[in-house]
């Protein structure tokens, strides 16, 4: 039996075709109107007119899948349309996408001086109160007794900065724990971007870091002799693990555990951000103790960091020794890496050109790459100008009496750019205006040991403002809230409404100074936060480190 196809002989082979659709419409066979719907044209230009519409209509009206055809006639007919109206459009740039603060700056200079009702916020600007009491460092995991023997060794090495090495430290604690492993004193990872070759002994105080996690996590600064001898002090010949960045620590228990029995020593490297940050509360709290309790900066950058704040005190005399730190990203590859556009001109387009070549060979240069500055603007995703955090500060409250410390690399354009905010700020200070060139030289020549030197002093300061994200501002924040009862004491300022309103000249000053007022009350309401899922313990302690101060405590602490 054939198969059923309406498409073949088969099944309709008998079926007659219907006949042929004449070729036009009959009634033109012969080239005259029959009369019918439709009267016969007339003479002339009209009766011309008439004829080609009929003609039209007719072959429409025989052949109804012309029909099909109209949606595009339609969108053929707008587009037309808009091209005629789309480039008087398209001259005026989007609100929020073009930088103007400079022209902001230049019109409300005169405002801003001459205002005498600006009074210095310092000492009053964190009025919200804790919900749900204080919160006071609480991550004691000493056991009772002698661990279990170990199960191995396991090395790490630490890429990336000064931050992101922290988070592998931590994470190497938190797993060597999880495992009853011994873990040996992370090796920092050379990386041709920071070129800085410290170890961690040159950094942290590694006896205090293996002191601190002494009943917890066994630690060790070197590996024995008979395992050394095992792979003859080739750490290369060592099982290296290619861990998948973010892998849970199921993943470990399942898959890394078994190897570490089997030889004893194991390597992971990479090891930055190898660890999911949502975790049983055990790893969690693992996490806490090696951050906020092992993890404390070398003997030299301590000692030097508490001259600088001590120097930044004395400088804060009118505020009760009070200062407020920015971390200020405006260094060169950070301007070039962000694709954003200032006021520099074809200077500083030539110079970010140049640095990205230099930075990410062909990245931004790439086939089908499509940069759009003015988008990421009103993304929020630029880095603050120097002379924008001024205004954000001055608009906020902040009198020019203020004391600031600026934490950053080197600024691009520095003495173009900075001139603003110093103006701003007569008291501004960075490590280099505070130490003389013989106290700087240790550390100078080494990118983890200054910004260590920077982390300190921000760590304690009334104030901390941060310009641009990143994990600098991701551990500070954290840190801030464990030694201030759970509150950032932090100024985030909101960039997306900040591309908007800077890039009106025409703002009055006191209609600014109101956003920024909003601005700053936020980032209060803010400041005190828990952990949801998801977010990192480094930046949000509580409650995985801290806990809840009951109603005695608080009375004692406010009044001791």
């Amino acid at each position: 039996m054939p198969s059923y196809n309406r498409l073949s002989n088969g099944g309709y082979a008998s079926s007659p075709s219907p006949p042929a659709s004449p070729l036009r419409s009959p009634r033109f066979r012969h080239g005259k109107a029959r009369g019918g719907r439709f009267p016969p044209a007339g003479g002339g230009l009209r009766g011309v007119v008439q004829r080609a519409t009929w003609i039209v209509l007719s072959v429409l009206l025989r052949r109804q899948a012309v029909f099909l055809f109209a949606p595009i006639i339609y969108i053929a007919i707008m587009l037309y349309y808009m091209s005629s109206v789309v480039p008087s459009i398209s001259d005026s740039p989007v609100p929020g996408s073009v930088y103007r603060s400079h022209e902001l700056f230049a019109n409300v200079r005169h405002d801003m001086n001459a205002d005498t009702s600006t009074s210095d916020v310092l000492e009053s600007i964190w009025r919200q109160p804790y919900r749900g009491g204080e919160w006071k460092p609480c991550v004691n995991l000493t056991a009772e007794g002698d661990l279990p023997d170990s199960n191995g060794f396991i090395y790490v090495e630490a890429n990336g900065g000064l931050n992101q090495q922290r988070t592998s430290i931590c994470n190497a604690v938190a797993v060597a724990g999880y495992l009853n492993a011994t873990l040996v004193v992370p090796n920092f990872h050379f990386h041709s971007v920071w070129r800085d070759p410290s170890k961690f002994s040159d950094i942290y105080d590694e006896e205090h870091f293996i002191r601190t996690l002494r009943g917890t996590v066994r630690v060790v600064n070197k590996l024995p002799e008979y395992i050394m001898d095992r792979y003859d002090h080739n750490m290369s010949k060592v099982f290296n693990f290619r861990i998948k960045a973010w892998s849970s620590i199921q993943y470990y228990k399942d898959v890394v555990l078994p190897k570490l029995l089997e030889e004893k020593l194991i390597r992971i490297s990479p090891f930055a951000n190898r660890l999911s940050v949502d975790a049983p509360s055990l790893v969690q709290k693992l996490r806490c103790l090696a951050n906020y309790e092992a993890l404390r900066f070398s003997n030299p950058i301590t000692k030097f960091s508490e001259t600088l704040i001590e120097r930044m005190k004395a400088h804060s005399a009118d505020n009760d020794g009070q200062y407020i730190s920015v971390h200020l990203r405006f260094e060169k590859d950070m301007v070039a890496f962000s694709c954003c556009v200032y006021d520099g001109g074809e200077k500083e387009k030539l110079d970010m050109d140049a640095a990205r070549e230099k930075g990410w060979q062909g990245k931004f240069t790439r086939p089908g790459r499509i940069i759009r500055p003015g988008l990421i603007r009103l993304s929020g995703k630029c880095p603050l100008t120097p002379l924008e955090v001024g205004l954000i500060l001055r608009g906020m409250g902040f009198s020019n009496r203020t004391s600031i410390y600026v934490a950053s690399g080197k600024i691009y354009e520095s003495e173009r750019t900075m001139a603003p905010l110093r103006e701003m700020f007569p008291l501004l200070q960075t490590k280099e205006t505070l130490a003389s060139p013989e106290e700087l030289a240790p550390f100078k020549k080494y990118s983890s040991r200054m910004a260590a030197i920077d982390y300190s002093v921000c760590l304690h300061s009334e104030v901390f403002v941060t310009t641009q994200g990143g994990n600098f501002p991701h551990f500070l924040m954290g840190h801030r809230r464990y030694l201030s009862g759970g509150h950032a004491k932090t100024i985030r300022p909101d960039k997306r409404k900040l591309a908007l309103l800077l890039d009106n000249p025409n703002i009055g000053w006191k209609t600014f100074k109101k956003h920024m007022a909003n601005m700053r009350s936020h980032s209060d309401s803010k400041g005190v936060q828990t952990r949801r899922p998801n977010d990192s313990i480094y930046n949000f302690p509580c409650p995985d480190c801290m806990c809840r101060l009951n109603r005695s405590e608080v009375i004692h602490t406010a009044n001791p």
